[in-house]
């Protein structure tokens, strides 16, 4: 039988009790009402639970030469992602039950029910520093969401009155996802504004800005958080928490799905999207196809929104479109230096149900005040 998993917690209590009788194992055991032979195959336990978030990975144990006795143990812990993603789910769910919810409100007077608007957020990196003699552009937390309001009050303004539009936050949101400033998987430094708490705190408030900018023109706002490889906890934490934040608005919905792939039927249009670091363009039709077999056949205009290149690139398969969308940030010093170039810009795509895409319009930093 396998032994019984024992906590950090025991196994201390039991070490207290060892150095209190001067490391006299019986008497220790006598104080704790536990045999002699338990206390010793306790403390020698290789089988110690390890704090939440993080799992064993291995065991060191130092024996007594003479008595073969366990004297040391160290236990090698990592952390377990998928543990810690969920710690971090019910850490943002608790702050969000905080917040202020966000009531519904007056709908507009007249919309397009034959329309969707699609407002696709491309990698939009807040809490990136970037100075201007050194990329050709400043940037920082408070010029990433003035320039995020301000392009979305130009597109929302330029719109056609929709019955819904389509907010797709398409990965990379934040700039890096804990308290170093790096990469989670490659642990690139990265040249960052601000402490990561007041990163998050400017992420909730952009977010937020642009659905009730969005409700201004349409009368239902479908929400999706792609993450990406910058910001793969954060946008867990960002899409559970304005779940939570327009709960009791019924004109909001909040796609929390942990895929990495997300999906919104419109008429005979199909919209997948995705951050575009994990699967490649030529793969993302078949993954369509496969997910969501049933939309596929019964659609037109199938149309995939990735980010991650941070430029625009327009690729048509058999049956489905891939775009990747520019962004609104300039280019950080690692990408300046390494030659990368794009025009920077954010878009609003007007579906027809029928008739897939009829227009689109573009802003770019330098129209907004």
């Amino acid at each position: 039988m396998a032994a019984k998993p024992v906590s950090h917690d025991d196994i201390q209590t039991y070490r207290d009790a060892v150095a209190r009788h001067g490391g006299n194992k019986a008497a220790a055991a006598r104080e704790l009402g536990l045999p002699i032979s338990t206390l010793k195959s306790r403390l020698a336990s290789d089988t110690l639970t390890p704090p939440d978030g993080f799992r064993i990975k291995g065991t060191s144990t130092l024996y007594d030469a003479v008595t073969g006795e366990a004297k040391l143990q160290w236990i090698k812990t990592d952390a377990d992602k998928q543990q810690q993603e969920e710690a971090l789910r019910e850490a943002i769910r608790g702050f969000a039950e905080e917040q202020p919810k966000a009531k519904p409100t007056q709908p507009p007077r007249a919309v397009n029910g034959d329309l969707l608007a699609v407002y696709p957020v491309g990698d939009h990196h807040l809490g990136m520093l970037a100075w201007h003699e050194e990329t050709g552009a400043d940037y920082d937390l408070s010029i990433g969401e003035r320039l995020l309001c301000s392009a979305t009050d130009y597109l929302v303004s330029a719109a056609p009155a929709t019955e819904t539009a389509l907010i797709a936050v398409l990965g990379d949101f934040l700039h890096y996802d804990s308290y170093e400033s790096v990469t989670p998987a490659s642990k690139h430094q990265l040249d960052s504004d601000s402490r990561y708490p007041k990163m998050v705190r400017v992420a909730f408030r952009c977010l937020r800005y642009m659905v009730k900018a969005a409700k201004r023109k349409h009368a239902k706002v479908h929400l999706i958080v792609e993450l990406g490889n910058h910001d793969p906890s954060s946008a867990v934490m960002l899409r559970e928490a304005m779940a939570i934040i327009f709960q009791e608005d019924p004109a909001v919905t909040v796609d929390t799905s942990p895929s990495h792939y997300h999906y919104y039927r419109f008429g005979k249009n199909l919209v997948g999207t995705h951050h575009g670091h994990e699967a490649k363009p030529d793969k993302l039709p078949l993954i369509m196809a496969s997910d969501r077999a049933a939309d596929w056949g019964q659609t037109e205009h199938r149309l995939w929104l990735t980010g991650h290149i941070h430029h625009k690139a327009i690729q048509d398969y058999n049956g489905c479109t891939v775009e990747s969308l520019r962004v609104l940030p300039p280019a950080d010093a690692w990408a300046h230096n390494a030659g990368y170039r794009s025009t920077r810009g954010m878009h609003v795509i007007v579906l027809h149900k029928e008739h897939g895409e009829g227009s689109r319009l573009t802003v770019r930093p330098e129209m907004l005040s």
